[in-house]
């Protein structure tokens, strides 16, 4: 069985943002085992799984990624959307767009540490959109 749905996050400022919580109110009942796949509709936004309870990881996420891919528009030729455009995309590559979680006794096999991020690479806030699909 194949279920999937489009789930609309609401604007989140720039950095790594916990979403486990808008993800498991989108999904309906889980089957006993299977798959979630989760899929970000973006390029300058990115999927991670990190930890869930302490805020300073996502802080001290961010701050890496801006360190190791700074934005410099004198950097890039890609700038058509400004200065932290393409250090958007980069940063996108290395989070990734999609993650696979087991579904396990009808609950996201998440680790008890283990949340699921929003990493949102732009300075303007805006929606994003992202795609569930359960397979079982």
């Amino acid at each position: 069985m194949v279920y999937q749905t489009e789930v609309l996050l609401p604007p989140f400022k720039r950095g790594c943002h916990l979403i486990t919580g808008i993800i498991q109110k989108q999904l309906p009942a889980l089957p006993e085992s299977g798959i979630v796949n989760i899929f970000i509709q973006h390029t300058s936004a990115g999927l991670t799984i990190n930890e869930n309870f302490d805020s300073s990881v996502r802080e001290d996420m961010t701050n890496t990624f801006d360190r190791l891919i700074p934005d410099n528009i004198h950097l890039y030729s890609h700038n058509s959307e400004g200065e932290d455009d393409m250090p958007a995309h980069v940063k996108s590559t290395f989070t990734g767009t999609s993650l696979n979680i087991p579904i396990t006794k009808h609950h996201l096999g998440l680790g008890v540490w283990q949340g699921i991020y929003l990493c949102e690479f732009r300075n303007q806030m805006q929606r994003r959109k992202i795609v569930l699909t359960i397979l079982n």
